[in-house]
């Protein structure tokens, strides 16, 4: 049976490896030679490119796009519309060891809606990466992130907040507030330095604007 009897309304490429007990989404494209693995689960219109590898059990929501090269271990969970940039790569295991079976051991990472993961960047596992959450290219996360951060360097540190649209938002005035200079959006952040948060005000849903 090929792949569009599988999975109909779907594109993958013939040199794609499809296994058994897998979810894939309609409207979503696999190219070559990437391999989805048992039980894992794919929404629809996502874009996986070429030489990804989902794992077991792993989760991708709605419209994530998966660029080349990205291995998505056991453990990882995307949320709608995640970005995982060229090469960027994801842990499972805190401390490896071939001659240890740690396959029990495997730790969780969540990805929030909207977020986007720079090229070559590497996300440590058991963290929580927030939603609109804007990762640089080769940065390595070690820790939670809250929404909308701007996470850049080794280890990665916050050094700003991201709009919605993708953006650097500027440095918020001294009541905290910072307004896109690009889309308008308008946010507040509360707090400061490790502690800060940031929340949205006035925020246009892009998916919103371009249904009408």
């Amino acid at each position: 049976m090929s792949h569009q009897d599988r999975f109909p309304n779907t594109k993958i490429h013939e040199s794609a490896y499809i296994d058994d007990d897998c979810t894939i989404g309609a409207g979503s494209s696999i190219w070559h030679f990437s391999h989805i693995m048992p039980r894992a689960q794919i929404g629809e219109r996502v874009n996986i490119g070429q030489n990804v590898v989902v794992s077991p059990d792993v989760t991708i929501g709605t419209g994530c796009k998966i660029q080349n090269n990205v291995s998505l271990y056991t453990g990882v969970h995307l949320d709608d519309y995640v970005f995982c940039g060229p090469s960027m790569v994801f842990t499972n295991i805190l401390t490896p060891r071939c001659e240890i079976n740690r396959r029990s051991e495997y730790v969780e990472t969540r990805v929030g809606y909207g977020s986007s993961l720079g090229a070559n960047s590497t996300i440590v596992c058991g963290h929580t990466i927030g939603r609109f959450v804007l990762v640089g290219a080769g940065a390595v996360v070690t820790t939670n992130v809250p929404d909308y951060a701007l996470m850049l360097g080794v280890p990665a540190k916050r050094k700003g907040w991201a709009c919605r649209c993708g953006l650097v938002l500027p440095n918020p005035d001294t009541e905290g507030n910072t307004t896109c200079t690009t889309c308008g959006n308008q946010y507040h952040q509360e707090g400061a330095l490790e502690e800060a948060r940031l929340t949205p005000v006035k925020e246009a849903d892009p998916l919103a604007v371009a249904s009408h």
